[in-house]
């Protein structure tokens, strides 16, 4: 039996409508994937942060007033709670994040021999900028206390206070996100004692975590 001619032209018809619909249907679902990536890679709107970092830094500067020849390394553990949606115009746009910080290892290196102790920060405030291409800057203040076993700097007392300041960024990798950030740390018993020359340090941390929606 002959078919008739017009069938061949009709199949090539149903086979180009469905090479058509599989690109695009291809697309469309590489569309929503990078879409689902990008929204991976930005910060939670509101939520938590679990983050382990290191971090060091050294009296490098010569800050006038304070001891001199003294660094520091410290290992902590964070966690923060992004509080707010994204606020402020243009490059300003960001989310308010309080955070809490433990070090169980804080070691200061300084003439009169090395002190070793513990520290903790109940207090630190930070501005995470709004994320592009998988980097969100933030700037960071922070304070807490440090017990130490020998007087920091030698002379001075045991017990410390430790305003903290940053600038760094958070380079996001879905729910993870490693930090690196250039951080200024004062160490000093705030004229408790009658010698209080204190100390400053320069220097970076690292940090490796994750950022928690809220459900």
């Amino acid at each position: 039996m002959k078919l008739p001619r017009h069938s061949s032209s009709a199949n090539m018809m149903v086979f180009m409508l469905l090479v058509v619909l599989s690109v695009l249907a291809a697309q469309g679902a590489q569309a929503q994937s990078q879409k689902a990536a990008d929204m991976a890679d930005r910060l939670p709107v509101r939520g938590t942060e679990m983050e382990v970092w290191t971090g060091g830094g050294a009296n490098a500067l010569g800050s006038p007033g304070v001891t001199h020849g003294n660094s520091q390394w410290t290992v902590g553990l964070r966690y923060g709670w992004i509080l707010t949606d994204a606020h402020g115009p243009g490059f300003l746009r960001g989310r308010f994040e309080y955070a809490v910080d433990a070090l169980p290892v804080f070691m200061v290196f300084q003439p009169g021999g090395t002190a070793y102790g513990f520290g903790f920060d109940p207090w630190i405030m930070r501005w995470n900028f709004e994320a592009h291409h998988r980097i969100s800057p933030y700037i960071e203040l922070g304070g807490g206390g440090l017990i130490s076993t020998r007087e920091i700097p030698m002379g001075e007392s045991r017990f410390n206070f430790t305003p903290t300041g940053a600038v760094g960024v958070n380079i996001l990798r879905g729910k993870y996100h490693w930090s690196v950030d250039f951080r200024y740390l004062h160490i000093s018993d705030a004229e408790t004692t009658k010698f209080n020359p204190g100390t400053d340090t320069f220097g970076l941390r690292v940090g490796w975590g994750a950022f928690i929606p809220s459900k």
